[in-house]
């Protein structure tokens, strides 16, 4: 049969569609390698104080979560001594850096409050449940979220403390500051559609900044010495409750001076992040609907049906993108949004705060060398195959499609582990896990067409045969590693899992029905 006859079956037609669809995703986006092959970034992270071991543990298992959440598939975290860790990712953007930096500082404390009361913290969130779906465009504008399951403790808790609270918001923070004060220099800034008066602006602040005995002062400097001398009569009044203090960067002066000298930790904060966006619910009721500076990242009004004692256990964090900037750019700044916020749930609360250094680039500990290995020890193991197959069907035919649908089954795999996440030692594990269980069905498939041919008749219930233990394998294969798969204690392993649930998937899908076409064409 000529290459005509062989490329007007449909399965051997979709190997080959797939293997340039790839080839062409693969030189326009590139492959990403782990740090083993490329090299990475290491980022020095300080520990607020010392901690136990236990609590170390916990630290690393967090942090190694949250990176991984991210998207930065290989992630290396380790603990040095009692107070510092080295977080090692692969070589990425200087945006992603300071993304992941971000993430990394993140304390990670969740809380959902209404009227002044907490209502739901991360404590109660499943890590498993957290999902990331696409950011949502309506007309002008860009919404993200973030959606999660509650404990049933946390979703009973829930429920009595918005018992009587419908229509009312639902004001969600993520690192909401402690014993902080926030001061505007002059005016408070707004952003909204229409016209909020100052009055107006600084009660719905107080209202989404108000929690118990931990509600965050909102105060304005109007640069008068009056308005001066009453801040920092308020501040020595309370020095024992507040230390920190979020600021506009224009701030007076002689102020800056007084918080400074006094011992106040001062992040001043440029116009732009002292903005709060609002909106109006209800009839005419403004709220704060997020803030990013202190953490708010959404206020969803309450709906009447989760007022009334009824327990639910879904939730989400919503938002929308900054109408200032263009649809493109809203869409990137949503996503990423999502996957920050999520990134950080996913990870719970650091037992500790921590404090990222200057990043450094370190360079690979294997790279071309251990590529060159790798690919004498492929060059190895094609010529025993080949060897042994030839020995066994004394056909040198076979040796062409077992080893074209071997290395394109190889090739997909990389692309798409490549392409998605990053191929680190583990990935490339998994990947030569697959090609033994490749050439081993291809056997058995080979095995049932020609030894058997005589005894069971035509090719296709031969092939019907052979592709019973051939799907069987596969699915065992695919829930052995379903453990490691969803695993979140062992990060470091994911890679192996990956390549094999999806080599074996696109296996019996793809590359080995395509060579149960070719021999069974070529020898019927």
């Amino acid at each position: 049969m000529n290459i005509k006859g062989y490329l007007k079956d449909r399965r051997i037609l979709s190997l080959i569609f797939i293997v340039v669809a790839l080839a062409a995703l693969d030189f326009h986006y590139g492959i990403h390698f782990g740090i083993e092959f490329a090299g990475g970034t290491q980022i020095p992270v300080t520990l607020e104080h010392s901690v136990n071991a236990s609590d170390m543990s916990t630290l690393i298992s967090a942090l190694q979560q949250r990176v991984s959440t991210f998207g930065l598939k290989q992630v290396t975290v380790e603990g040095i001594g009692s107070k510092e860790v080295y977080v090692t990712i692969p070589t990425v953007s200087s945006s992603e850096i300071n993304q992941t930096i971000n993430i990394i500082q993140s304390q990670g404390t969740f809380q959902g409050i209404v009227n002044g009361k907490e209502a739901l913290n991360g404590s109660g969130i499943l890590k498993g449940s957290i999902g990331q779906p696409s950011p949502t465009v309506l007309n002008n504008s860009v919404e993200w979220q973030v959606t999660f399951f509650v404990t049933q403790t946390a979703a009973s808790t829930f429920a009595k403390a918005v018992l009587g609270q419908a229509n009312q918001s639902l004001y969600m923070f993520l690192d909401r500051p402690t014993s902080t004060v926030v001061i505007f220099n002059g005016t408070i800034q707004v952003n909204s559609t229409s016209s909020i008066s100052q009055a107006a602006a600084l009660s719905a602040l107080q209202a989404a900044l108000k929690n118990g005995n931990e509600t965050i002062p909102v105060m304005i400097s109007y640069n008068t010495n009056s308005s001066i001398k009453s801040i920092e009569a308020f501040l020595q009044g309370s020095k024992q409750k507040y230390q920190n203090i979020i600021a506009s960067s224009g701030i007076n002066g002689t102020l800056l001076s007084y918080m400074q000298q006094n011992n106040y930790t001062v992040k001043l904060e440029s116009k732009a992040n002292m903005t709060p966006l609002y909106t109006t619910i209800n009839i005419g009721q403004l709220v704060v609907e997020s803030w990013p500076v202190v953490g708010l990242l959404s206020a969803p009004v309450l709906n009447p049906s989760i007022t009334n004692g009824n327990v639910s256990d879904s939730y989400e964090i919503s938002g929308v993108a900054p109408t200032t900037l263009s649809k493109s750019a809203q869409i990137a700044y949503a996503n990423q949004q999502t996957k920050q916020i999520a990134s950080v749930l996913s990870g719970g609360a650091l037992p500790v705060a921590v404090f990222a250094g200057t990043p450094t680039t370190i360079p690979p500990t294997l790279g071309s060398h251990f590529l060159y290995i790798s690919l004498i020890a492929g060059g190895i193991a094609i010529l025993f195959v080949s060897i042994f197959i030839m020995i066994r069907y004394r056909k040198l035919f076979l040796v062409g499609p077992i080893l074209i649908t071997t290395a394109m089954e190889l090739f997909i795999i990389v692309s798409i582990i490549g392409l998605i996440g990053t191929i680190d030692l583990a990935a490339v594990a998994g990947m030569i896990a697959v090609v033994g269980t490749g050439v081993d069905a291809q056997i058995i498939i080979t095995d049932e067409v020609l030894l058997h041919k005589e005894e069971q008749g035509s090719a296709k219930i031969l092939l019907g045969h052979a592709f019973y233990i051939v799907w069987a394998d596969a699915i065992l294969l695919v829930i052995a590693m379903m453990p490691l798969f969803f695993s979140t204690s062992l990060v470091t392993i994911i890679g192996f899992s990956e390549s094999t649930i999806i080599g074996a998937i696109l296996g019996v899908l793809i590359t080995r029905p395509a060579y149960g076409a070719i021999i069974s064409k070529h020898f019927a």
